[in-house]
């Protein structure tokens, strides 16, 4: 059983292959409620692939899978229930022309309808917005990220954000809908080093208050996290292992699950991505 928070993640001889051959093979790694899982491994490794399979949102083509103990891909619309996404470029972005507290209200407003039982859209209207902005706040001070530091926030767009901002708002947004586990792609992508170890502090903090935390990287990982190497090779998971990737370009996506939950087209815009 999970954790009220978080989510165990297992593979045992995952892989997605796609019409250019083998994006991730062999990945084999058990985590538990509340850990923090790093994927390591070189650009077109197969890493964002590999976020999206255990997010319920690609297909895997052989092995087997379970987040949150339901097994992937028959339960890929339950997973993606409880798994929310951060950044993940050509899949779940920031939009550069809204502002940050647009992308606040749009999400809080988005989260509302997702929940929204006939007791909640009874609530009255005072009600349900105080509800609203108490998520937001709780958001916000998990992800570090406090909008009176941002000059006028209300005008401040994305596009205007430090990267580092720009990665706790995203991680705030996911936040929102209390996830299970939330994935991070790029989590330290032009950073530098002082602003890499704020982010895996960031990523570690929700992880010790009990939510999985799924975060692909192009460095080395905390030394502390499950690390995951990636690559076109049978792969493993101890964090002392040598990198057995082989550099290939990672594969297109498989076909996505079916399923009458919204969201898995959106995997085909990962398509040629790591």
């Amino acid at each position: 059983m999970d954790s009220p928070h978080g989510a165990a993640v297992t593979a045992g001889n995952l892989g997605l292959k796609g019409p250019r051959g083998w994006a991730f093979r062999g990945v084999t790694f058990s985590a538990g409620p509340g850990s923090l899982i790093a994927v390591e491994g070189p650009s077109g490794s197969g890493r964002t692939c590999l976020l999206l399979a255990l997010t319920g949102r690609m297909r895997p083509s052989e092995g087997d899978a379970e987040t949150g103990g339901l097994l992937l891909p028959r339960r890929a619309a339950a997973v993606r229930r409880i798994a929310a996404l951060g950044p993940v470029p050509g899949v779940s972005e920031l939009d550069p022309a809204l502002t940050v507290a647009e992308h606040l209200r749009e999400r809080a407003l988005l989260q509302r309808r997702y929940d929204g039982s006939v007791r909640a859209l009874l609530r009255p209207r005072r009600e349900r917005a105080a509800s609203a902005r108490s998520r937001i706040d709780a958001a916000l001070d998990a992800a570090g990220l406090d909008t009176a530091t941002l000059p006028k926030a209300e005008r401040t767009s994305v596009r205007d954000l430090e990267r580092l901002e720009a990665l706790r708002l995203s991680v705030a947004l996911a936040l929102i809908g209390r996830p299970a586990l939330i994935a991070v792609d790029d989590a330290d992508l032009k950073l530098s080093d002082t602003e890499r170890a704020e982010a895996w502090e960031l990523l570690r903090s929700l992880a010790d208050g009990g939510t999985t935390v799924l975060a692909v990287c192009g460095g080395p990982a905390p030394a502390d996290a499950v690390t995951v190497r990636t690559g076109a090779a049978p792969t493993a998971a101890p964090a002392d292992s040598t990198d057995g990737t082989d550099g290939t370009d990672a594969a297109e996506p498989a076909d996505p699950t079916e399923s009458d939950d919204e969201g898995t087209a959106d995997a085909l815009a990962a398509t040629g991505r790591s």
